[in-house]
C-alpha cells in the first residue's frame, strides 16, 4: 500500500490524497508537478528513476487506510 507522503520533497508544497499534481517514483520519493518535471527534469533525485502520477486512494478508504503524516524535505 502506497504511503501517500504529505508534501514534496523539494519544495514542500502540500500534496493531500487527490492531489493531480503529486508524482512519485517506484520508491514513492513524491513530488510536486513543478519540481519533478521542472526542476529534476523527469527523473527522480534519489533512485535515478522516472516518475508517474501519485494514484488516488478512494476516500471511503481513507480513515482505514490514511494518508502519512511523515513529512520528508530532502536538503539540497
Amino acid at each position: 500500500m502506497l504511503e501517500l507522503r504529505p508534501n514534496c520533497e523539494t519544495c514542500n508544497t502540500d500534496l493531500p490524497n487527490g492531489e493531480v499534481d503529486a508524482y512519485i517514483c517506484s520508491f514513492e520519493c513524491t513530488f510536486c508537478e513543478t519540481c519533478a518535471q521542472g526542476v529534476h527534469q523527469a527523473v527522480c533525485p534519489n533512485c535515478g528513476g522516472n516518475f508517474t502520477h501519485r494514484p488516488v486512494r478512494p476516500a471511503a478508504l481513507m480513515e482505514k487506510y490514511p494518508q502519512s503524516t511523515r513529512r520528508v524535505l530532502k536538503k539540497t
